[in-house]
């Protein structure tokens, strides 16, 4: 095979995968969107507590440092999972949504 023929191939596959890429990224925000909405039907129904108030609880339990990233609701279990970073690893406190007591963190 020629070293063109190699190089117009090695183009079509990273175009190939960056057009993947791109694509997902909209699946995933769409996620984000449904578990605020989820989560803000909940708490207008009175079924829940609102995430400014689990933060409020939450946040100052964490260690010094702890950088919050942001949350999800998972309407299921009704439970948030606040996200964190320590030193550079991913740390999912997960919450429950009626009472704000932590039911697990992971790391």
């Amino acid at each position: 095979m020629h070293i063109c023929t190699m190089k117009t191939i090695s183009a079509f596959v990273a175009a190939v995968a960056l057009a993947a890429s791109i694509g997902a990224v909209p699946a995933q925000a769409q996620q984000g969107r449904g578990d605020q909405q989820s989560a803000r039907a909940e708490m207008q129904a009175g079924r829940i507590l609102p995430i400014r108030d689990i933060e409020r609880r939450i946040i100052p339990r964490m260690e010094q440092g702890d950088e919050y990233i942001g949350f999800e609701y998972d309407p299921t279990a009704q439970a948030y999972r606040l996200k964190f970073i320590r030193n550079g690893r991913m740390i999912w406190v997960d919450v429950d949504a009626q009472t704000a007591r932590i039911l697990r963190v992971s790391r």
